[in-house]
C-alpha cells in the first residue's frame, strides 16, 4: 500500500487544444514578442490580442514580461507588467488601470489540491485593482483579490485579499497604514 502521491503517468489537466495553443505562443513570446522594441507596448499589446488577451492598447508589457496563456489576460489602460514579470495565468488575471507589477513579481493564478492523490490544478482568478503598485520580487497566490490603490511592498507575499487603498508588507502580506495620495506642490523658483 502507498500513501504518497503518484504523479507519473497523471494526463495534462490541459485539453490538446490549450497545450497547442501555448506551443504556438512560446513561440511568439520567446521570438517577435520580445523582439518587438521596448517602446512599442501597443504591438505587443496587439499580439497578446491576438492570442485572446483582453488588454488595452495603452497597457504596458515589457518584452520579458512572461505570460502562460495570454487568453486569461485582462489589462486596462497603463497597466504595467515589467521585465521579469512571471503572470502565470492559468486562470484569470486582471490588472486595473494605471496599476503597476513590478520586476520579478510572480502573479500565481493557480495551485493544486495537495489531498487529492491525483494532485488536481486548480485555477483561480487573481483580481489587480486600479492603481496599485506590486512592487519587486512579489508573490500574489491564487485566488487573491487586491483593492483599488494598494500597495504591496517589495518581497511581500500575498495569500489573502488585501482592502483598497493601503501600504502592505511581509509574508503573509498585511496592510501597516493607510496609503494617501498627496497633491502636488507647485514648484518654487
Amino acid at each position: 500500500m502507498t500513501t504518497g502521491i503518484d504523479i507519473s503517468n497523471k494526463p495534462s489537466p490541459h485539453s490538446l487544444g490549450n497545450r497547442l495553443r501555448r506551443v504556438a505562443w512560446g513561440l511568439v513570446q520567446a521570438t517577435i514578442f520580445r523582439w518587438v522594441p521596448r517602446p512599442m507596448h501597443a504591438l505587443r499589446a496587439r499580439i497578446l490580442r491576438l492570442f485572446g488577451a483582453r488588454v488595452s492598447l495603452k497597457a504596458r508589457v515589457c518584452p520579458r514580461a512572461r505570460i502562460w496563456g495570454p487568453w486569461n489576460l485582462v489589462m486596462g489602460d497603463y497597466a504595467t507588467l515589467a521585465d521579469d514579470v512571471d503572470c502565470y495565468c492559468v486562470d484569470t488575471i486582471e490588472i486595473g488601470a494605471h496599476t503597476t507589477v513590478s520586476q520579478y513579481a510572480y502573479l500565481c493564478g493557480a495551485t493544486h489540491d495537495h489531498e487529492d492523490r491525483r494532485f488536481t490544478l486548480r485555477p483561480m482568478p487573481i483580481r489587480i485593482g486600479p492603481s496599485c503598485w506590486i512592487a519587486a520580487d512579489v508573490f500574489v497566490g491564487p485566488g487573491v483579490t487586491i483593492g483599488e490603490g494598494t500597495v504591496v511592498g517589495a518581497r511581500s507575499s500575498v495569500f489573502h485579499d488585501l482592502p483598497p487603498w493601503k501600504v502592505c508588507i511581509g509574508t503573509p502580506a498585511k496592510p501597516v497604514k493607510d496609503r494617501v495620495i498627496r497633491d502636488r506642490q507647485p514648484e518654487t523658483p
